[in-house]
């Protein structure tokens, strides 16, 4: 497991890869090196040898280079001439992310909110029913898969296919800021209250509150991601 700390990376312990699955090693390489990066356990300009995760992932280098030439066409990495590859991925990378994330998600509740239908808005509101159980429960890993249910929801209601593509990349950064959140129960806790009063904005058709409450939440979630990977102070809330 890998800590979300800055400068943990160096040595962190990568599964090896069974070779039952060698036809899906490059995208295993790629989820997971992407995930240590945004969960802050390399250092910002910090170098990564691909001899050495080949190693830590038992696989060759090749899919090593294959998965960090996709990783740097997002800009997490960079290469440097005749000095390797850089982590590029930093707080102000992160804080940009978080505002364009804040600024798609607001908008496609608000479309939503004018044009959810009631089987739709009915189903909302039972996925936040069961988001509840699952708060009380404790059980983050269920959490996570039903706060993507919930933001899907919304998305397939709002009917936006322009605004739902350009979010598409930033799926795998959402995954990786809601395991580090979701270990807090507090945080657990007001993650529900956030998502129930959304919902309810949504289904009761007030865009003006629905865009409001969205984007409030991914913001202020961004911020908790923030304090945790690079120790930013949260603004008071």
């Amino acid at each position: 497991m890998i800590e979300a700390k800055q400068g943990v990376g160096r040595v962190a312990a990568f599964e090896r890869i069974d070779p039952a699955f060698q036809l899906t090693v490059r995208d295993h390489v790629y989820r997971a090196i992407r995930s240590a990066i945004l969960s802050g356990a390399f250092a910002t300009g910090e170098r990564l040898n691909e001899r050495q995760l080949a190693e830590q992932f038992g696989v060759s280098t090749t899919p090593i280079k294959e998965a960090l030439r996709q990783i740097e066409t997002e800009g997490l990495v960079e290469t440097l001439p005749r000095r390797g590859i850089a982590i590029r991925f930093s707080m102000q990378w992160a804080e940009e992310m978080i505002l364009a994330r804040a600024a798609l998600e607001s908008m496609i509740a608000r479309l939503a909110a004018k044009r959810i239908d009631k089987p739709s808005g009915a189903e909302l509101l039972a996925t936040v029913d069961v988001m509840k159980a699952a708060t009380k429960s404790g059980d983050a890993d269920q959490l996570i898969a039903l706060n993507e249910t919930f933001h899907d929801h919304i998305h397939r209601s709002s009917r936006c296919g322009y605004l739902a593509k350009l979010i598409e990349r930033q799926q795998f950064y959402d995954a990786s800021i809601r395991r580090i959140i979701h270990l807090d129960p507090a945080e657990r806790q007001k993650a529900l209250d956030e998502h129930t009063s959304i919902a309810d904005a949504i289904v009761a058709g007030d865009a003006d509150l629905a865009e409001r409450l969205m984007r409030n939440h991914v913001v202020r979630s961004g911020e908790t991601y923030l304090s945790i990977v690079f120790g930013k102070q949260k603004t008071s809330e």
